[in-house]
């Protein structure tokens, strides 16, 4: 079994969709290993987003994560982050396929419902950051 992390964002946390991203995955048989609501503060945000620091987008990601609350769930199953990852769709939501989470649930770039660990070494960052 594999864990992954993956946080619904605050455009779909304000659409009240919560509970359909998570049912989603507990349909699919992942568990539910953690959840957690919280508000992003910079910080945190800029550690989240690491990687992408030196990216023209990077303060935009800062922004939009910590506009609102949050959720995040470790997710366990088996290939956790390789069927989670499609499960999500495209980053473009407009180019998610339907049936995907940001194909039926969002519109935007940045504001695209959720985001996913996209490797084992992100999940170990991410991790930190949300539950310590």
């Amino acid at each position: 079994m594999n864990r992954t992390l993956i946080v619904v964002k605050p455009d779909c946390v304000g659409k009240g969709m919560i509970g359909e991203v998570l049912k989603r995955f507990e349909v699919k048989g992942f568990k539910v290993i953690s959840l957690r609501m919280l508000h992003m503060n910079r910080e945190m945000a800029e550690a989240f987003y690491s990687v992408h620091r030196e990216k023209s987008f990077f303060d935009e990601l800062v922004r939009f994560i910590t506009s609102g609350p949050v959720v995040a769930a470790v997710l366990e199953g088996r290939e956790a982050i390789t069927v989670v990852r499609s499960m999500i769709g495209s980053t473009d939501s407009v180019k998610a396929a339907p049936g995907t989470i940001r194909g039926d649930l969002a519109l935007g770039l940045t504001d695209n419902c959720i985001h996913a660990s996209d490797s084992e070494e992100s999940f170990d960052r991410e991790f930190k950051v949300i539950f310590g």
